[in-house]
């Protein structure tokens, strides 16, 4: 008895005196409890729009302003940031689009290229360039088809698209020549350059919409599918016949051969496609693609390895949400957000909804985790473009999301819903969820507008992650993030010698003495918009890079040592140190 209650006593003891020590005793925490300690003493970003003072003072033309008679009229258009001159600073291209009676109008309405000054302004160089064009203009995507060392652009239209062929810093139309002009009736929306083949040159992917004729379409109101909260509302896409989405095989002679049968594509028609985000989602070394599409399934076409791709999309889990149910996607981004080195979706869609966050379960299905991870909050909002931007860099992506209405009458009907909405952004936690503080992260993020394309970039070379804002009938946003961060970075620009030239699809892995972080060269994405095709890192407090691993297209694999941090770093293939066959077999079937 005596030695039981002597027990007892040094057993509550024990417990008593045990808590005062814990906090000397050393604990080594994960690298999502260091990222959210880190999180907790860094200033909140301060995002502010200095488009004006940059000189970005085109305003958008898209369709009626206070009304919109037809489906047409409200998509919007895309951008893109691209180093058009090869001087190493990014510049930004504006697709812009028409009014009905666009035709009539003395001046009618251009796309834009504004050359980047080096010192936070940006001139107006369209006419220079050779890139005035009017129509119904929709989507961008660039790359280097031709493997000249300049990057070219793809724009998408209702009715025929066009292809800019770059000649050191001036564009020659070439679509017609080249064999991707599309079809008259066509509606193009997405794009992206994508090596599908990996024969070393670009071969090109373009989302079509619908089918639409405006010479007989339906008027608001005219059908059920033409109400929307009780009003009348412009037709569609319910209703509307769907189209085959387009894959064009580059032959290497500035030709390109129309290969949506041969290579299954059309085997998925009708889905009212916008945007285009490549991903190796299963990480074969083959490049896949996702295509958010409204209203309908979303489609993610696996490549097969043999010049053909299949949709397997409900199969893997991203066609539809968690609940089984379509939705109307508008734009998608791709990052490796929680750090498990395999890359996730995230999908913009329709108000009345959430967006939608597909984790990567790395054996070929993906699992939505919109509210597990915190982004399911917001149904309100009917978000475009969007982006995994790391503002702060921590190390973990961050996303940003813009939104907007498609429909002016709202304002109007008091019905609680504003055709102008505000920004959102989700701080990424560092372990696997985020935190909304949008509400305090800037007036920019929550300055309403109607926006559409979205593109992010280091415009600056300063690590400095920038956003750049296409609004429906308004100006242009430019967002920079006044906070400052003591956290270091680290960006690479690939050039492929045996693969593309761009290196698009190169597949890039960062170790630091901390953790590992993956992504790829991507061209595309967001809502029709072609972000910096450079690759952005964040690397926290870590000084040093101990190495990074390049997978390029062509199948070399290799490795680049103790590249200098906050700098952006040029990776040329076949200047590093190769990484035996077997290692690469190795790797790929992780």
């Amino acid at each position: 008895m005596f030695n039981l209650t002597f027990a007892c006593l040094g057993l509550a003891w024990l417990l008593f005196i045990a808590p005062l020590f814990l906090p000397l005793i050393p604990m080594k925490l994960s690298a999502g409890d260091a990222a959210q300690s880190q999180q907790d003493q860094t200033p909140l970003p301060d995002f502010i729009d200095v488009a004006e003072k940059a000189g970005l003072r085109a305003t958008n033309v898209f369709g009626g302003k206070q009304s919109s008679t037809y489906i047409l009229e409200s998509t919007g258009t895309g951008v893109a940031i691209f180093d058009f001159d090869n001087d190493g600073w990014p510049d930004i291209f504006f697709v812009n689009g028409t009014t009905l009676d666009g035709s009539q109008s003395e001046t009618p309405p251009t796309n834009h290229l504004y050359r980047n000054n080096h010192d936070g302004t940006f001139t107006d160089v369209t006419e220079k360039a050779g890139l005035r064009a009017s129509g119904w203009g929709q989507g961008v995507c660039v790359g280097d088809y031709d493997n000249d060392g300049w990057e070219d652009l793809h724009i998408t239209y209702f009715g025929r698209n066009r292809l800019y062929h770059n000649l050191g810093g001036a564009f020659q139309e070439v679509a017609g020549k080249s064999g991707v002009l599309g079809s008259k009736k066509a509606w193009g929306s997405g794009c992206a350059f994508v090596d599908y083949d990996r024969d070393g040159r670009l071969d090109l992917f373009v989302a079509n919409y619908a089918q639409f004729d405006l010479a007989h379409a339906s008027l608001p109101g005219q059908y059920p599918s033409c109400l929307w909260k009780g009003i009348a509302v412009f037709c569609g896409p319910r209703g509307l016949a769907g189209d085959s989405n387009t894959l064009y095989r580059n032959l290497g002679n500035g030709q390109f051969q129309d290969v949506t049968s041969t290579a299954g594509i059309n085997k998925t028609p009708g889905h009212y496609c916008f945007s285009v985000s490549t991903l190796d989602f299963d990480n074969d070394g083959w490049p896949d693609i996702y295509v958010a599409c409204d209203s309908a399934p979303s489609i993610l076409y696996h490549n097969r390895r043999d010049g053909s791709f299949s949709d397997i999309g409900i199969f893997s889990g991203v066609a539809y949400n968690v609940d089984g149910r379509e939705q109307a996607g508008m734009g998608a981004a791709v990052a490796d957000y929680n750090g498990d080195g395999k890359l996730d979706i995230f999908r913009t869609n329709f108000s009345d909804d959430t967006p939608t966050l597909y984790r990567n379960n790395g054996d070929g299905t993906f699992d939505d985790v919109t509210h597990s991870a915190g982004v399911g909050f917001h149904t309100r909002y009917l978000g475009w473009g969007t982006a995994f931007l790391d503002f702060d860099n921590d190390g973990w992506p961050d996303l940003l999301q813009v939104n907007g209405h498609v429909y002016p009458e709202v304002d109007a009907l008091k019905l609680g819903i504003e055709y102008c909405e505000p920004k959102v952004l989700y701080r990424n936690n560092g372990n696997g969820t985020f935190r909304d503080i949008s509400r305090s992260a800037g007036s920019a993020i929550s300055r309403p507008s109607s926006a559409r394309g979205l593109a992010v970039g280091d415009l600056w070379n300063d690590g400095r992650l920038a956003a750049v804002i296409v609004n429906r009938n308004e100006a242009a946003n430019l967002l920079v993030n006044r906070a400052t961060y003591p956290n270091h970075w680290i960006a690479f620009k690939t050039i492929g010698t045996r693969s593309n030239r761009s290196g698009i699809g190169a597949r890039l892995i960062l170790k630091t003495d901390s953790r590992t972080q993956i992504d790829e060269v991507r061209s595309g994405s967001s809502y029709i918009s072609n972000n910096d095709v450079r690759v952005h890192f964040g690397l926290g407090a870590s000084t040093k890079v101990e190495h990074l691993e390049v997978r390029w297209p062509s199948g070399l694999m290799e490795h680049f040592r103790n590249p200098a941090v906050d700098t952006i770093v040029v990776v040329k293939e076949g200047s590093g140190e190769a990484i035996e066959a077997a290692k690469l077999n190795s790797h790929a079937a992780k």
